[in-house]
């Protein structure tokens, strides 16, 4: 199977992107045949072989050398005046945040009939934009933790209790988010979080709560389910922590958990990733409080696929790969213009 590794985008979380995707070449190249596609900041595509995909390729703009792709139906191509070259394949959309998380490379892959593994434009929207995701969850019957919104033209006081956690509403890999223990953090933290989006989101920040990660997508008629982790923290998981979870490919180590309380958190997976976000491998973030599971965030395109919480990644990849949606096109005949030119004798 030939895998197209998209990633880069422009975002705050680019260059995790690239992070992501030197990662799996290292998890995924014993398996199967990969090709690299680098989405710049400018939106311009560049083709990079694997012995091209280190750190220093992107940062000191050595990819720039690079043949440049454009899109066609069903592929990418580098076109020139007695030559081209074209990139047939599945596609893995692996970039994260904007772009790549918002609809925005799920509609051009639509439009071109690239077939691709990845959010669609719906679970896109939904899994986004925090407040999205509060809705489509309460939709479903999954819980969340009570929130409020604020915008950044509007004045800024919360009415939770402090201590609250602040989160862009568009943005992931808790870039950007605070724990505010007192009013006199509070406008500094909004203000750090407004450098990134107009909107956030403000929670209650719940001292000790139990997280617990679990990734999963449906192939051959069935969700699979990765381990259930429950993640090393301190007090939440900041950009740093993520950041180097985004590189990790060992295994991760189980979470200890009753069979009731597995059970409990695949079936609010399974209310949240059915008819939504099949073809795509995503991860939910859940607490537990008081023995009841809430939803926390959900992850489209999780930091370096979530290798690390399933026994065998690829084949995870290729089941995957074998059980893409298809999207139907209309026909169209233009019988409706027929007629109507008939009936004018045109």
């Amino acid at each position: 199977m030939q895998l197209i590794i998209l990633f880069g985008g422009a975002s705050y979380e680019h260059e995790i992107s690239i992070v992501s995707a030197t990662t799996l070449k290292e998890k995924l190249q014993d398996h199967m045949d990969l090709e690299f596609v680098f989405c710049d900041v400018d939106h311009t595509l560049y083709h990079v072989h694997a012995k091209d995909m280190k750190a220093k390729t992107f940062s000191s703009g050595q990819y720039k050398k690079f043949a440049k792709l454009t899109l066609a139906r069903g592929k990418f191509q580098n076109v020139k005046l007695f030559s081209k070259t074209e990139l047939h394949g599945i596609v893995l959309n692996l970039i994260h945040g904007g772009d790549g998380e918002d609809g925005t490379i799920a509609s051009l892959l639509d439009f071109y009939e690239i077939k691709y593994i990845g959010p669609r434009i719906d679970a896109s929207v939904f899994s986004y934009d925090k407040r999205y995701t509060k809705w489509f969850a309460a939709a479903r019957g999954v819980k969340t933790l009570e929130y409020e919104t604020l915008h950044a033209d509007e004045h800024k006081d919360t009415r939770f209790s402090f201590p609250v956690i602040i989160k862009p509403a568009r943005l992931g890999s808790s870039i950007g988010v605070s724990v505010v223990r007192s009013v006199e953090e509070f406008d500094y933290a909004l203000d750090v979080a407004f450098e990134f989006d107009n909107t956030v989101i403000v929670e209650p920040f719940i001292e000790g709560v139990k997280e617990y990660n679990l990734a999963g997508y449906f192939a051959h008629g069935e969700i699979h389910y990765s381990m259930i982790e429950e993640p090393q923290k301190t007090e939440f998981l900041d950009f740093e922590k993520k950041y180097m979870d985004f590189s990790r490919t060992e295994s991760a180590h189980e979470a200890t958990l009753d069979e009731n309380m597995q059970k409990r958190l695949k079936e609010n997976f399974k209310a949240i990733y059915r008819d939504m976000f099949e073809g795509a491998l995503i991860r939910c973030d859940f607490f537990v409080i008081k023995d009841e599971v809430y939803l926390n965030e959900i992850n489209p395109i999780p930091g370096s696929m979530a290798n690390y919480l399933f026994k065998d990644f690829p084949k995870a990849i290729e089941a995957l790969a074998e059980s893409l949606p298809h999207r139907k096109r209309p026909k169209v005949t233009y019988e409706y213009i027929h007629s109507i030119s008939q009936a004018k004798g045109k």
